[in-house]
């Protein structure tokens, strides 16, 4: 096994990393080795030649300074493992500064938007719509119940697709109306659910029955596709475009990550503690909440504009 193969074994394996994530590191530095030509791995992690090389990305590769940005990071996590292993003497990226990118704020949906769509879709979360699980419109009427609520449980506990599609039937916990989520890292916690959502977890339960899928076990997946197998990325990202296609006060993006901008924003600024929303989105750092306060000043901007006397005066 050569370095790059151990190093991807590491971050799957005791990292646990992501599948999507080991992809991407695995994307990178097979990119690397194709730009090395069959040079040494170990003498080419060098100062000198990763800046060429990350001008070879900029320049000739023409990608942009976030996605070179990603690949400098991924070769740092490699050398950083080198160096455990007695490898390198040193992290040679320590001395690369990044490419400078753009900071964009996190997009995300309006409340009168994500209200709307709620109140459009309420038939198929409930009990009503369980009659249309049956017979030849079975497997669409399952695709609705189950496209509200991957929906519903994007928006309201902010987890990440990844992390959705990881949930086990074990995972929910009605009697204490809690649900235990892994997330990076395979670091574990847990999410308050209404009890609107804990009734139309129940129902998406029937209609599964009703649609003749296997009763699970708590080692089972929670979502299943109306094919009865596991969801995937592709399944979940298909069912927020097409659940929230139909509403036509949202024209950015859709998908699910805008969903857990959006819960996070909204309960920033509805006044929750920055620690709380931390914890409730498993991010390891507050830098990473913070930067949902952006969100809030603009708001805070806007207000102000619209109130402020001065303003006001201003626009007369």
């Amino acid at each position: 096994m050569d370095l790059i193969d151990s190093f991807i074994e590491y971050i799957k394996g005791i990292k646990r990393y992501s599948a999507r994530t080991v992809q991407i590191y695995s994307d990178s530095l097979k990119e690397f080795s194709l730009y090395l030509d069959g040079e040494d791995l170990l003498s080419s992690l060098c100062p000198s030649l990763l800046r060429s090389y990350e001008v070879y990305l900029l320049e000739d590769r023409k990608l942009s300074a976030r996605t070179v940005g990603q690949h400098l990071s991924v070769l740092s996590s490699f050398c950083k493992y080198l160096y455990k292993k007695g490898l390198l003497n040193s992290n040679p990226l320590r001395s690369i500064s990044r490419p400078k990118t753009d900071k964009s704020l996190p997009v995300f949906y309006r409340q009168e938007s994500i209200k709307s769509y709620f109140e459009s879709t309420a038939f198929y979360g409930s009990e009503e719509a369980l009659a249309l699980v049956e017979g030849k419109g079975a497997g669409k009427a399952y695709e609705k119940i189950i496209g509200r609520l991957i929906i519903s449980l994007l928006y309201y506990t902010g987890i990440r697709r990844s992390e959705l599609i990881g949930l086990k039937y074990g995972d929910l916990d009605c009697r204490r109306s809690l649900l235990r989520v892994r997330g990076k890292g395979d670091k574990e916690r847990e999410i308050p659910l209404e009890d609107s959502l804990i009734r139309e977890i129940s129902l998406y339960l029937q209609a599964g029955k009703r649609l003749g899928l296997k009763d699970r076990m708590p080692q089972d997946p929670l979502l299943l596709c109306p094919s009865g197998i596991p969801l995937y990325p592709e399944y979940v990202d298909r069912a927020v475009k097409r659940e929230l296609g139909s509403e036509e006060s949202i024209t950015c993006r859709k998908s699910p990550h805008v969903l857990r901008h959006t819960i996070a924003t909204e309960l920033l600024n509805d006044g929750a503690q920055l620690n709380s929303i931390k914890e409730m989105l498993g991010h390891s750092s507050l830098a990473a909440t913070q930067v949902y306060t952006h969100n809030s000043i603009e708001k805070l901007k806007k207000t102000y504009n619209q109130a402020h006397p001065l303003c006001r005066n201003l626009k007369k």
